[in-house]
């Protein structure tokens, strides 16, 4: 009579414990029938043998409650314990109750004695038991899973009676479902640690599905126990919720798929990436590094298909570097898989903070009502309300409101990745490589995909520590992976390589000398590295681009940066300079991109050129709402994107003021391209935004693509000055290199894409080329700083990667979460740890009066700020990020409203209240919202 589950949390009716593992694992064979892809399939049956996954998977995913099976469990609800302690067991009331043994734990700790005295080899008990010892989100070390001394056995329980129970209820359960004995369960293969982390992951969602009591309610009777039962509810359950995996078994690709993807013969270097793939001996890693609009994307998607067919992969997962970039990848993504099978489209899921604002994705949203069926899982987390955080909005939010796209089950909380077929930021990979609660379902969502990352290169020192860590999981797990890239330095690309490699090779060192994988000789190119067996194999290759170079004039505008000069118009000399440009190079129209390295400065150009050129001027950065940046975004990628034959067309005069948003897959051409001094890499990502397009009709004057290149003060005899805000986010040592090209450049061309690589390695290779020699001494001491700082940061993300230093090679999951974050973290509090710059907070911004809240759109709310479904997204859309200077003032003095406290999303939501001026005070700080400007922080 031991339960399971109480009635509170079954439908009104206790479901036996028995039965929910009989539910769980039913689910499981639903799990391997409709969802596993098959890589992952192959793999457990080479781990059961002869064929056995099947059977091996249900059993792993519906023993995980074993440790329920104890006073510990048993005492908890008053009703079930009444019906255990009637049955002839008992327990130590005051023992039970003083004392505290999780049942995941307990699990953990007691299967041991029972596959031991089945027979199971050593080997496999050391893997299987962590997989029940933490599938509430963490893995202990074996002494934390065992029962306290303390309790003196009373939380197992003493006497014959329990360990008779226990021994009974595993064995009943495993010939349920169709072994002979506990015995025969013993896997005759050992997977791998990573293969291990998604295991856990499967069984952590199979339980989940199985806890939804919606679908699953109590059977309290022993009589009505059954697998038969478990698998009609099972089957029942999964049919409503619409649960699915992505392609399944592809066919082998056609010699033309590129073509029949997108009606188009492949350019050379798309050719080469589908050529290096087909032939790969295993999975691996594939880097592609080529120009701005060689057309990437499409070439890894290709690829995608590709190595799905030949690894049998399930699915994609494409990272990007921001949120803004992800929208328009959406869409390119749902095109490609709907070309694959029409039935295809509905299963990518959007996966980033903003995605209720892009249309597309809310066009898709049948259903905009809370999704709260699979809040509880446990029942004996000693009255946390939200032990594992997923109740809407705990640990993500924007899932809160949002269902059926592609599922409405994979949009809860940690459940994005698990979705068929996903885009999201760079940042969900990240996550999966942290040592933080939950973490395997991260990785069972990666299982059976093929990984695309875009833009590597923005990845700084402190996130690559997490991508390497996350490239060594996914290598164990071989797992492809693609990595696209226009300005990836050598340096990086060898670390990459590296990462990958390592954990393909169960190793802890990261070298990987350069005879075994040589560097490429031209560009575009080609990486591709994998493992056989004992050996690494690797190809190398490079092409022509699909278009002659650009020559790309070079420009120094020098401005004065070591005090504010002003002109006497009241404009700094750096804007003043811009305009009296701007007026003379568009005097016959032209479409000019002006990008700032801070917002501020964004804020003062915009201003400056608005009062001469009006509305022809737009202005786009990070500060601005998100529906006025999305809105902005939108009107920006149809007016300066890629031309339409039934299209709007250009307009004739056109300025966009931006910060870094429009530095990377940001897709759009300008005739003219001033912009601050950043690292060779980004400026070169900058320039790619110009004369980008074919078939563009460009006036006189900016028919030759021009970079001009300002926010630093060459200085004779002396390395440039460079703005203080230009330092703290670049550092000097690479702007100082940088300018030393720049400079050097003046007056002349730079051949754009063929002197890409050349250009990024002369500033980043230190061996490779020299500042001016009256600027030696400030390079090397800008580079020992630098270096120092690389270091610092390398450091500071130790503490939070998955796998500590020198633990690479261990074989199981005993002890992963040792030392690492135990609690539920939100989505913002997980970006902090995986990017290591100061961190900031989003607020809402309403609007009030003597009436009441109105949203920042004009739309009213209630008295105390409610906010009916219908005007959910008008409120939201006021959602901006704050400097991360008023991070802790905003912590310390902003929170919901009080109409907010009860809403599943909006109680986890700052307000941050605008009187009649759009204005508010934040601590020591004024800000004001402008329609135009976005925030601005006034001055005191």
């Amino acid at each position: 009579m031991l339960w399971g589950k109480s009635a509170g949390r079954a439908g009104g009716r206790s479901n036996l414990l028995l039965q929910h593992l009989l539910d769980t694992a039913a689910v499981a064979e639903l799990m391997w029938d409709h969802y596993l892809a098959p890589s992952v399939r192959r793999m457990l049956d080479g781990v059961a043998g002869d064929g056995g996954g099947r059977l091996l998977f249900a059993w792993l995913c519906g023993v995980h409650d074993f440790g329920k099976a104890t006073p510990a469990f048993q005492h908890m609800d008053a009703a079930g314990a009444a019906r255990v302690l009637g049955a002839g067991l008992s327990w130590d009331r005051h023992m039970v109750t003083r004392y505290r043994w999780r049942h995941d734990r307990a699990g953990g700790a007691l299967i041991q004695r029972y596959l031991t005295d089945a027979g199971w080899s050593e080997e496999s008990i050391g893997w299987v038991w962590p997989l029940i010892a933490g599938h509430h989100g963490l893995f202990p070390t074996l002494g934390g899973a065992r029962e306290p001394k303390r309790a003196q056995q009373q939380l197992s329980g003493k006497g014959p009676g329990w360990d008779m129970a226990r021994r009974a209820l595993l064995d009943v359960f495993t010939r349920a479902l169709g072994f002979d004995d506990v015995a025969e369960v013993d896997p005759s293969g050992f997977p791998s640690r990573a293969a291990q982390l998604q295991l856990s992951g499967f069984v952590v969602m199979a339980d989940w599905i199985a806890s939804d009591q919606d679908h699953f309610e109590g059977v309290d009777e022993f009589e009505r126990v059954s697998l038969q039962g478990a698998r009609e509810r099972a089957e029942k359950a999964w049919g409503l919720l619409g649960l699915r995996g992505g392609w399944g078994e592809l066919d082998e690709p056609e010699v033309d798929l590129f073509r029949r993807r997108f009606g188009d013969d492949p350019r050379p270097s798309q050719a080469m990436v589908v050529d290096v793939v087909n032939r790969m001996e295993s999975p691996g890693l594939v880097v592609v590094e080529a120009p701005m609009g060689e057309g990437k994307t499409k070439a890894a998607l290709v690829a995608a298909e590709i190595l799905g067919a030949r690894w049998g992969m399930d699915g994609v997962f494409v990272g990007m570097p921001t949120q803004a970039t992800c929208d328009p990848m959406f869409t390119n993504v749902r095109a490609w898989v709907e070309s694959i099978s029409p039935s295809l489209a509905s299963q990518v899921a959007l996966l980033h903070g903003k995605r209720r604002f892009n249309k597309q994705w809310q066009g898709l949203l049948e259903d905009p009502a809370p999704d709260d069926r699979y809040t509880r899982v446990a029942e004996d987390e000693f009255g946390l309300d939200d032990p594992f955080g997923m109740s809407q909005g705990a640990c993500c939010p924007e899932a809160a409101a949002e269902r059926r796209a592609p599922a409405e089950w994979f949009l809860g909380a940690k459940r994005g990745l698990l979705s068929p077929f996903v885009v999201g930021t760079i940042d969900q990979l990240l996550f999966a490589a942290t040592r933080t609660k939950h973490v395997m379902l991260r990785m069972a969502g990666l299982a059976g995909k093929v990984v695309i990352l875009d833009e590597v290169h923005a990845a700084d020192v402190y996130m690559s520590q997490f991508l390497a860590e996350g490239l060594r999981w996914l290598g164990q797990a071989r797992i492809p992976v693609v990595l696209l890239s226009a300005t990836l330095p050598p340096a990086q690309r060898r670390e990459l390589v590296a990462a990958y490699l390592a954990g393909a090779g169960d190793n802890e060192d990261l070298n990987v000398p350069a005879e075994i994988v040589p560097e490429p000789t031209g560009y575009p190119n080609v990486t591709a590295v994998w493992r056989s067996e004992a050996s690494a194999g690797h190809i190398v290759e490079s092409c022509q681009s699909w278009r002659r170079d650009l020559r790309v004039e070079v420009e120094v505008l020098p401005e004065p940066v070591s005090a504010k000069a002003e002109t006497g118009d009241d404009l700094s000399v750096g804007d003043a300079q811009v305009l009296s440009l701007l007026r003379e190079r568009l005097a016959v129209g032209g479409c000019a991109l002006v990008i700032r390295n801070t917002v501020r400065r964004a804020q003062d150009t915009f201003d400056a050129l608005r009062a001469e050129f009006g509305d022809e001027v737009r202005l786009l950065h990070g500060r601005l709402s998100a529906a006025h940046r999305a809105d902005r975004t939108e009107e920006c990628l149809q007016a300066l994107g890629p031309p339409e034959p039934n299209g709007p067309g250009r307009p004739a005069r056109r300025i966009l003021v931006a910060t870094q948003l429009a530095e990377q897959s940001f897709d759009v051409d300008a005739d003219l391209l001033i912009t601050d001094l950043v690292p060779m890499d980004l400026l070169l990502q900058r320039i790619g935004r110009t004369h980008r397009h074919s078939g563009v009709r460009r006036p006189g004057p900016v028919v030759e693509p021009r970079v001009i290149v300002t926010g630093f003060l060459p200085r004779d005899g002396a390395p440039p000055e460079f703005p203080g805000a230009a330092e703290a986010i670049y550092g000097r040592y690479l702007l100082m290199r940088t300018a030393a090209q720049v400079c050097a450049a003046e007056g002349g061309c730079w051949s754009i894409p063929g002197q890409v690589p050349q250009l990024v390695a002369d500033v980043y290779g230190s061996d490779r080329y020299s500042v001016p020699e009256d600027w030696a001494e400030a390079e090397r001491q800008a580079r020992a700083d630098w270096e120092a700082r690389q270091r610092a940061r390398a450091e500071s993300a130790e503490p939070f990667l998955l796998t500590r230093a020198g633990e690479h090679t261990r074989r199981t999951l005993e002890g992963l979460h040792r030392g690492g974050v135990s609690g539920s973290l939100s989505e913002e509090h997980h970006r902090a740890v995986v990017r290591d710059g100061d961190r900031s907070v989003e607020v809402v911004l309403v609007r009030r009066d003597d009436r009441g809240y109105r949203a920042l759109s004009g739309r009213s709310l209630g008295t105390h700020g409610e906010a009916s479904r219908d005007v959910l997204d008008d409120l939201l859309g006021g959602t901006v990020r704050l400097p991360a200077k008023l991070t802790q003032a905003a912590e310390a003095d902003l929170g919901p409203l009080d109409g907010w406290r009860d809403h599943p999303w909006l109680r986890y939501s700052r307000a941050l209240p605008l009187d009649a001026s759009d204005a508010a005070r934040l601590g020591d700080h004024v800000l004001r919202y402008d329609s135009l400007l976005g925030l601005v922080e006034e001055p005191r």
